[in-house]
């Protein structure tokens, strides 16, 4: 049995089911499996037909064994995940008419019309599934900068074994991702808006880690997350790698290029373990805004926490991206001890500097670049302006990097990741277009209904967040339950 284990080397190995329950391992480290499957060319060229549903379940089922999940579990769960998107094919792949060789993975049909959408449509029906198994009650606790809460709010709505907290940093995402969150009615939902957080969705990570730490509310309200700390949501996250390769190469083995719109770096590490699993992807394109935090790291090998800039493409203005440590353990042979030693170290200094063996080892087959907002609105206008084609502002920073690097690419194909529908961001839009009246290809039907809708929302300072959140979730845990207070 495939089992699961610590990045930085504490407690025992567990299941698949456990890793996924806990979110972060018992020691506080992000859980990674013992190994990492290898796909030869013949199981890509059996799987290269597949439908998206299809080939999720060939590669998650390298890691779930059927012991936890039946073949049957597995397919009714990934079937019912994806009957609320609105395309067929999951996933279409859009070519740029304007730049050769350039397509767009659109990772945006989901209800939530983002890319988070992908991974959380699985990943929450799977942790309520084993919930409801083990007749268990789970709170799960998210911070997001823009698409992470719509998502895990939408598709945890109306779940009776889950509650969902969602923090956001008030005014630092647009209103139309808000009210993805503050529009569902169900009771199990939990927006809150967290004023004053200069680091944006940094500090409510920081906030989210100390209720991690605290035992006796951790075990009570028995506290998880689906956010990218998740195993499930980076497994879940390798398919859709796999799934744009197969619509755009002719021939199976044929290389290709794949630019990442990236802050956190979950979907960066999901293609990273994609590329070391066997998918051959020559160069991965670490696309960052003005923020920096990738393009430093694969620059000049420096982890660094830097002052937060507000930019166009929010949803990645994030200044730790803490999936870089999963990525990190497979890079140097899977050494726990060196990634506990760097995690500790910037803890306590905000600053590593990589050894020059080990960024020469992780940064293979990566280039990066930070994108100002500059560059990022002339592309959306550019491209609109060409062919009629909408980018959203973090789509826009994966083509603008991979404009930018294109010469040091070679030949190949590049698939840039667009990761939102551009109706979540109205002003960036019309700012683009001169316009107070957005064009039909910004606009969507589900943000246009959320607009007249009654919003409800739990409002907070950051400075007393911590106590105002452990008091307002323990109070709901004890309606929940019938628990006198």
């Amino acid at each position: 049995m495939l089992q699961y284990i610590s990045n930085t080397g504490g407690g025992a190995p567990v299941d698949f089911e456990t890793a996924i329950l806990d979110g972060f391992a018992i020691d506080g480290g992000l859980y990674v499996p013992e190994r990492l499957p290898k796909i030869s060319n013949q199981q890509l060229n059996d799987w290269k037909n597949l439908g998206y549903v299809d080939l999720a379940f060939e590669i998650l089922s390298l890691f779930i064994d059927r012991s936890i999940v039946s073949e049957k579990e597995l397919k009714t769960l990934l079937e019912e995940a994806y009957t609320s998107f609105e395309k067929e094919e999951i996933i279409p792949i859009y070519p740029l008419s304007s730049r050769k060789d350039t397509y767009i993975m659109e990772l945006f049909y989901g209800p939530t019309i983002s890319f988070k959408d992908i991974g959380l449509a699985f990943l929450v029906n799977l942790v309520n599934f084993f919930l409801e198994r083990k007749e268990e009650h789970l709170s799960v606790i998210v911070a997001t900068t823009g698409d992470t809460g719509p998502a895990t709010a939408y598709f945890a709505a109306g779940k009776s074994n889950l509650d969902a907290w969602v923090l956001y940093p008030k005014d630092k995402i647009t209103e139309e991702q808000e009210r993805q969150m503050t529009t569902l009615p169900h009771s199990n939902i939990h927006p809150v808006g967290v004023s004053n957080c200069p680091d944006g969705g940094d500090d409510l990570d920081l906030v989210i880690s100390k209720l991690y730490a605290n035992k006796r509310f951790k075990d009570k309200l028995k506290l998880s997350s689906v956010n990218s700390i998740n195993w499930g949501r980076v497994m879940m996250q390798t398919v859709h790698y796999f799934h744009g390769y197969f619509q755009v190469v002719n021939t199976i083995g044929e290389r290709v290029h794949m630019s990442v719109p990236s802050g956190g770096f979950g979907n960066l590490c999901a293609g990273a373990l994609a590329r070391k699993m066997g998918l051959p992807i020559t160069t991965l394109i670490a696309a960052n805004n003005k923020n920096a935090c990738l393009h430093r790291i694969f620059s000049e090998g420096v982890f660094s926490k830097q002052n937060i800039f507000e930019t166009e493409s929010s949803a990645i203005d994030i200044l730790v991206p803490y999936n870089f440590w999963r990525y990190l353990y497979f890079s140097v042979d899977e050494d726990a001890e060196k990634i506990k030693v760097w995690i500790n170290e910037f803890k306590k200094t905000g600053l590593v500097h990589f050894d020059v063996e080990t960024f020469e080892n992780y940064r293979k087959g990566f280039l990066s670049y930070s994108a100002s907002d500059t560059q990022t609105l002339s592309v959306i206008k550019e491209v609109y302006e060409a062919e009629g084609y909408m980018l959203d502002p973090h789509g826009a920073v994966a083509v603008v990097a991979t404009d930018i690097l294109r010469p040091q690419l070679g030949k190949g194909k590049v698939i840039c990741l667009a990761t939102a529908h551009p109706s979540k961001f109205p002003e960036s839009i019309k700012e683009v277009l001169g316009t107070d009246e957005l064009p039909e290809a910004a606009k969507h039907h589900s943000i246009e209904k959320a607009k007249s809708r009654c919003e409800k929302v739990h409002l907070c300072d950051h400075s007393h967040l911590e106590e105002a959140l452990m008091d307002a979730m323990e109070q709901n845990w004890n309606l929940t339950k019938g628990i006198k207070a």
